[in-house]
């Protein structure tokens, strides 16, 4: 079977760029909201105006914090019990309560965006009234939308009008899909969003040295092809699985890679 690809450079990037990080929405209704912190990782807060940030004396030597651009910077160097932060609007006085806290851990924890009730209404009826494709191609979106789905906090997936996830036809391994590279590719998941359709692939090295992924080496009738990560490491490291986002038009994966057909018992000889 011929590799065929039907996807750009550029689009391969944007894919890339989409995939790396969620962000979480948090709405400001006069209600303080909780912001936990990681011991020695910078969380980043979007809030899109300049603020003033006023903090206890005791958070002192404990809690860095930087403000630029309508963008906050929090960072612990120690263990924080609940404190309650002010955020104050340079331009209206308007005052923001958070409540921060900083625990041991390493799962790395996603921005945050706070948006008020002005802000929020405004992100709602532009989502409900401008459709997705106007902004977004319907592949990107749709990748986008199975990867928040396998790697996000639910609260954090954005809603994608008319997207169904749907079964999958393909149970097992796809020996054909790189068959340049000793990797195990094993269909998960699938969406479709009109007339296109995103499955999701694990992809688990099974050698000892390092594959970087090359979306030109798939073997597949593909409208377009992207890695969650870059490249797999040995087998058994943490860096051995990553996921493929594999987009298909017209029809699901199944009719876009060569199966290799099972052998039937009482068959395959001639006379």
């Amino acid at each position: 079977m011929k590799r065929i690809l039907v996807i750009g450079t550029a689009f391969v990037l944007t894919l890339f760029g989409i995939l790396a990080q969620a962000v979480e929405l948090m709405h400001w209704e006069r209600l303080p909201l909780a912001i936990p912190l990681l011991i020695n990782q910078e969380r980043v807060i979007f809030i899109d105006e300049a603020v003033r940030v006023g903090m206890p004396s005791a958070l002192a030597g404990k809690l860095r914090v930087q403000s630029t651009g309508g963008t906050l910077y929090l960072r612990a160097s120690e263990a924080i019990a609940p404190t309650r932060l002010q955020l104050q609007s340079v331009a209206t006085g308007e005052i923001i309560l958070l409540d921060i806290a900083a625990t041991p851990g390493d799962q790395p924890l996603e921005p945050v965006r706070i948006l008020k009730n002005a802000q929020a209404q405004a992100t709602e009826a532009e989502s409900n009234n401008v459709p997705v494709p106007e902004h977004t191609p319907i592949p990107v979106a749709l990748t986008r939308y199975a990867a928040q789905n396998l790697y996000a906090p639910l609260r954090t997936v954005e809603s994608l009008p008319g997207v169904r996830r749907v079964p999958l036809k393909l149970h097992t391994e796809l020996p054909t899909l790189l068959p340049t590279e000793n990797v195990a590719s094993t269909p998960i998941a699938t969406w479709r969003l009109g007339d296109y359709w995103v499955t999701a692939v694990k992809l688990r090295n099974r050698g000892s040295g390092s594959v970087q992924l090359d979306p030109r080496r798939l073997q597949a009738k593909l409208f377009a092809a992207s890695f969650q990560h870059t490249f797999l490491g040995p087998v058994g490291s943490p860096e051995d699985t990553t996921i493929t986002y594999l987009v298909t038009r017209g029809s699901g994966l199944e009719q876009a890679v060569l199966l290799i057909p099972s052998v039937t018992q009482g068959g395959g000889h001639e006379r």
